[in-house]
């Protein structure tokens, strides 16, 4: 078996210059660490998937005082952020794994464990370790590489990550 890297929501909308005014990551620092684990799995030619968030279009979307929709500026990977793989999947929910293509390639694959980085470590982070937690992963969450704008989240999702047995470094 064997491990992948997914790189969890460096859109241009979360930590792109341009991004959503309230969120707080500190760029270019998540960038550059991102890059640099991206960049180890890369050199190993190990398995990088990158999940983006996207909405669907419908009424309540409309009112959202923010939008990612597909196809938008908003929706690509962000700018400077290292792409060593094509395998790149979208979901319209917090946990990446509520798209199950996903999990159907993960399997594929012979994947047993995954890293998680990207944003934001008190929502879709979080709730993307605890969904491969539910598919019998292991998870190995890279704290150093995750944004984070909700910490009050973040803590208490960490601490039933650690409970389900997650790995932190």
């Amino acid at each position: 078996m064997s491990d992948a890297l997914l790189v969890i929501d460096m859109q241009e909308a979360y930590v792109g210059e341009h991004r959503f005014p309230y969120l707080k990551y500190s760029m270019p620092d998540l960038l550059t660490t991102v890059n640099g684990v991206i960049d180890a799995y890369a050199d190993e030619k190990r398995l990088i998937v990158y999940i983006r968030n996207v909405m669907e279009r419908s009424l309540l979307s409309r009112l959202s005082p923010f939008k990612v929709y597909e196809d938008t500026l908003e929706s690509k990977l962000v700018e400077g952020l290292h792409v060593a793989s094509n395998h790149v999947f979208v979901k319209h929910a917090g946990d990446a794994f509520s798209n199950p293509q996903l999990h159907a390639f993960l399997k594929e694959n012979n994947v047993d464990s995954v890293k998680i980085v990207g944003v934001d470590g008190g929502g879709c982070v979080a709730l993307t370790a605890l969904g491969a937690i539910e598919h019998g992963y292991h998870v190995v969450v890279d704290e150093p590489a995750i944004g984070t704008t909700f910490e009050r989240s973040k803590r208490k999702h960490f601490r039933k990550l650690k409970e389900l047995g997650a790995e932190f470094v």
